[in-house]
């Protein structure tokens, strides 16, 4: 098993930036890739960006893609998302997710691990 726990949302102006993390405990957590989404109200859940295990492969969303840096230490077992450049479209619950078995990063299933969210706010 792995848990995951989310940190760093807040309320922030359009323009500002947040930069959220991700610490996992449980099973190795190097092994597999990590991914964000968010999901803002009355909205499905969407894909924001994701890493590799070695953190040489990144993915985004072209909606966050120029303003959103995802990163891993995988020494310390945690995950980043930097965002920049926010915009209240940005608002939304981010939620951090790691692989069950190895796929394509940008790859998730309900069946995969998942914190539980964070909420990010952008005023305008």
């Amino acid at each position: 098993q792995v848990q995951l726990v989310e940190s760093g949302g807040g309320l922030v102006q359009a323009g500002g930036s947040l930069r959220l993390s991700c610490a996992a405990s449980g099973r190795t957590f190097s092994t597999y890739a990590m991914g964000w989404f968010r999901q803002a109200p009355g909205k499905e859940r969407e894909f924001v960006a994701a890493i590799s295990w070695s953190g040489k492969s990144t993915r985004y969303a072209d909606s966050v893609k120029g303003r959103f840096t995802v990163s891993r230490d995988n020494a310390k077992n945690t995950g980043d998302l930097q965002m920049s450049s926010l915009k209240p479209e940005d608002t939304a619950v981010y939620y951090c997710a790691a692989q069950r078995y190895n796929r394509a990063i940008d790859s998730y299933s309900d069946d995969d691990y998942w914190g539980r969210g964070t909420q990010v706010t952008v005023s305008s």
